[in-house]
């Protein structure tokens, strides 16, 4: 398939760079040609049901790709845990080992490994493909594990992902029960699940599934890449889970880690058959310095079928939805675009790792193919041309980019001008700015805002008043202006949005402190990686305010599709009011003003409040009367006369 770009044309400032952009696109072309022939991609990414252990109508048949390897075996319970030669793999073709193993000597729940011998030395590995690995209580070890149930899980749910726009819910598994302990799949089923649906939010971004050994990572030092993390349950409380979640209409979307991968060599794929650069690249460029980590050579063949069966297994295996793909600034730039500002367009064409754009690319294309309504969103901040734009035109593929400026503009604001300061132009320009060729995902927090020596955005705003002045009733001029902000930020924040908007687990409710899993700096403690939902649960408290405000928030952002259709701008006010999608949205983000018949061009006809952030039943005052019809009259340039109090936002509906 030829391919010209067009995105030169959709952005006329990369017309200087059309060659460059057509050579990327030829380059991929190319690694296409080379690594699949005639091969179809969909084909192609079935390596998963080739390489690992697989039962047969006779027993069972194993295969690892390790081709510095001089000797394999397979041992486990069934061996003894020693080399017998009963379960030594026999050299095949390209690097490839192969068992059969026959009936009854391998049954369920068993722990096995690989024992690997290379020209100068030997060492124990977890297969490479293995789909499920646990973790010893006692001894921390991890090994894999034979799964085959008696009853393989049955899906319930025929789902089709629904269109735009994604109002995303970020969680983290275990780090979601109340109590300060790694919580479960069926847990988070049973207990936050509902939550999520009766909050508004149609998608779920399930984090560190892919299994890691250091819990304290976040799930971003992968080491099994097939293998759902069993700290949290089995494989069938997960599509559980899934099942669940698309009975009620929700999405669920993967945290998928290609970036990189875990340096550990017993766990992971670090010289895995004693070689260094099996899977990964040779000397510095091989290591990650600032993550510790090993970097993929998405120039292999071999690598770039790992990670594509990889992208098919989660959605064939766990049915979901897509993936949010992290670190993909990493991946693009040779330095991986650390201390990099991306000042000028030259930046993006200069030090990129043209495997990487190709493989991104594969990747993209196999996704939608095996499931035309997944979702793809690039973990992507140097803002690379054609990142999240169509393959049509040329672009790698992603459906979204995650527009991660924005929590950093709003911690600029919070932390280095006062109220009077704020300039709600600045605002506008900033959150709705985009690459034409792209959609973006919103957001003002995620999880790395909330992380140890970071704030919550409410947390930012109230600080110490957070522990002793959120009941409700409670007067303090500090909570009233952070409980404000907080519902201003996000609600223009989510109104603005360029394709969807993000949440991360708890803090739609302003969750307090930050997020700190155990370590041995901390005495291992649980305290602060939990979410504390008896918080939101007690009427008594603003941080149940705070969750009704986003649930109405998330109800009306739902409704926001296409662009602005025009936008009132007034710095000296702090006014800011647009129409999008039939919604009337209204901001008066000063801190001491309040304006009485506010007048507002808009489509003549009458009007009335879906959302006032000023509603008593969301922490505000009360001041807005949300049972008034509003007109805009008279017919020629028709005007809305408005209550706008200080530090409040409405959204009003046309009344048909």
């Amino acid at each position: 398939m030829i391919i010209h770009e067009n995105l030169s044309t959709i952005d006329p400032w990369l017309a200087p760079y059309s060659a460059q952009l057509q050579q990327r696109i030829d380059y991929a072309e190319r690694v296409r040609e080379k690594v699949l022939g005639d091969t179809d991609i969909t084909d192609f990414s079935l390596g998963y049901l080739h390489f690992g252990l697989h039962q047969t109508s006779d027993g069972w048949v194993f295969r690892e790709w390790a081709p510095n390897a001089t000797k394999i075996y397979l041992v486990g319970e069934f061996s003894g845990w020693k080399d017998d030669e009963r379960f030594a793999l026999v050299a095949t073709d390209h690097g490839q080992w192969e068992i059969v193993i026959p009936t009854g000597v391998l049954k369920h729940r068993d722990l096995y490994k690989l024992h690997i011998y290379w020209s100068d030395g030997d060492g124990y590995r977890i297969p490479a493909w293995a789909t499920r690995t646990v973790q010893d209580e006692t001894t921390h070890e991890f090994n894999a594990q034979v799964w085959t149930p008696p009853l393989p899980y049955e899906w319930k749910s025929d789902f089709v992902r629904p269109t735009d726009p994604p109002v995303i819910y970020e969680a983290h598994i275990g780090m979601s029960s109340q109590d300060e302990k790694v919580a479960t799949y069926a847990e988070f089923t049973r207990d936050v699940l509902p939550r999520i649906i009766a909050g508004g939010y149609n998608t779920i971004q399930l984090m560190a599934i892919q299994e890691h050994p250091y819990y304290g990572s976040f799930g971003y030092h992968v080491s099994s890449f097939f293998a759902a993390s069993s700290r949290f349950g089995t494989p069938e409380d997960l599509k559980a889970l899934v099942d669940t979640a698309h009975a009620a209409g929700v999405a669920v979307v993967l945290d998928l880690v290609h970036s990189h991968a875990v340096k550990n060599e017993i766990e992971g794929l670090s010289r895995f058959d004693g070689s260094y650069t099996q899977y990964f690249h040779e000397g510095d460029r091989g290591n990650h310095e600032a993550w510790d980590s090993r970097v993929f050579d998405y120039g292999k063949p071999e690598v770039l079928h790992f990670l594509l069966s990889n992208c098919r297994y989660w959605l064939d295996e766990y049915h979901f939805d897509g993936y949010r793909f992290d670190g993909v600034t990493s991946m693009l730039y040779l330095d991986h675009g650390l201390e990099k500002s991306f000042t000028s367009y030259d930046d993006y064409f200069a030090n990129t790792d043209p495997d990487a754009l190709a493989y991104l690319t594969l990747a993209n294309q196999l996704i939608h193919s095996i499931k035309p309504s997944a979702l793809t969103i690039a973990e992507e901040m140097s803002g690379m041309p054609g990142i999240a734009g169509s393959m049509a035109d040329g672009g790698i593929g992603f459906d979204y980019r995650l527009s991660m400026g924005m929590p950093d503009l709003w911690i600029k604001y919070i932390k280095e001008l006062q109220d009077e300061e704020w300039q709600v132009s600045q605002l506008f320009h900033e959150l709705s700015q985009h690459r034409p060729e792209e959609k973006t995902i919103s957001y003002a927090e995620s999880h790395d805002q909330a992380l140890v020596g970071d704030k919550t955005l409410l947390f930012r705003l109230i600080d110490k008043d957070m522990y002793d002045h959120m009941t409700i009733g409670d007067q303090s001029l500090v909570v009233d202006r952070g409980v404000a902000l907080h519902k201003m930020i996000r609600l223009l924040t989510a109104s603005m949005h360029h394709g969807g908007y993000l949440n991360f687990m708890g803090n739609e409710f302003g969750h307090p402190e930050w997020i700190d899993f155990p370590r041995e700096g901390n005495e291992w403690s649980y305290k602060y990686a939990r979410r504390q939902w008896n918080l939101v649960d007690n009427d008594q408290l603003k941080y149940a305010q705070l969750g009704e405000f986003d649930a109405a928030m998330t109800r009306a952002v739902a409704d926001t599709a296409g662009d602005y259709e025009w936008v009132t701008i007034n710095d000296q006010d702090h006014v800011l009011a647009f129409t999008r999608g039939g919604q009337l949205f209204v901001y008066n983000f000063h801190p001491t003003n309040s304006y009485t018949d506010y007048g507002l061009i808009a489509d003549a006809g009458d009007y009335r409040v879906i959302v006032s952030s000023d509603d008593q039943i969301y922490g505000g005052q009360g001041r807005i009367d949300a049972s008034l019809v509003y007109p805009a009259v008279p017919v020629e340039n028709p005007m809305l006369r408005l209550y706008l109090p200080a530090r409040t936002a409405i959204v009003l509906q046309k009344i048909d």
